[in-house]
């Protein structure tokens, strides 16, 4: 187990995440780096019985590009909210474990969060109890260099690059190998493999 990790902030982020979340004793939030468009920070991937499906959290980026993820806002003039939980329910309803943990996801999901950066974290929180990790985590305070630390995975992490990290398998209600299932989100994973999710990382 290594120091710290220093890690983007996600929503419902892959089960890579997960991992490298267990891999160290603190987790470190960024939270002072500009906002990254097409990222797992307001994006996830869940597979249903057409596939791979993108779920993505609105938001305002306001006048200026360069826009702090910290002050990242929810756009709540779409329905996104009743679409995500619509396609949660359509893709795992029927998996074994929904039933235990979906009912808290929603109502995260549910609760209008004006921060993109707040939505995040809470169903982090949530997810890493259900799951029974219990690393601390934290925001960061300033932002560092790229590879300040040795656990830096912040942009490493992402649906545009291939990564190293070779997911272990479990048995999906839909599944489909010939796709990157990598990136799904870990509610896949949760759904699916219940009080044993631990130990897929």
């Amino acid at each position: 187990m290594t120091g710290k990790i220093l890690l983007s902030t996600a929503y419902l982020p892959p089960v890579e995440y997960f991992a490298r979340i267990t891999e160290a004793e603190e987790a470190l939030i960024e939270r002072e780096e500009n906002y990254i468009k097409q990222t797992f920070r307001n994006r996830c991937y869940i597979l249903s019985s057409n596939g791979t499906h993108i779920l993505t959290v609105p938001v305002y980026l306001g006048s200026f590009h360069k826009t702090p993820v910290k002050d990242i806002r929810i756009d709540y003039s779409r329905r996104w909210q009743q679409v995500h939980t619509g396609a949660l329910k359509t893709a795992y309803s029927t998996s074994p474990f929904f039933i235990f943990y979906y009912e808290e996801i929603e109502k995260i999901i549910l609760t209008r969060h004006d921060f993109l950066l707040d939505l995040n974290m809470e169903l982090l929180l949530a997810i890493m109890k259900m799951m029974n990790i219990e690393q601390y985590v934290s925001y960061s305070n300033e932002f560092q260099p790229v590879n300040y630390l040795t656990g830096d995975a912040r942009y490493n992490i992402t649906p545009k690059k291939r990564s190293s990290y070779i997911p272990k398998v479990y048995t999906r209600v839909f599944d489909y190998p010939e796709q990157n299932t990598g990136k799904l989100s870990i509610l896949d994973l949760l759904f699916n493999t219940g009080p044993e999710a631990v130990r897929y990382l």
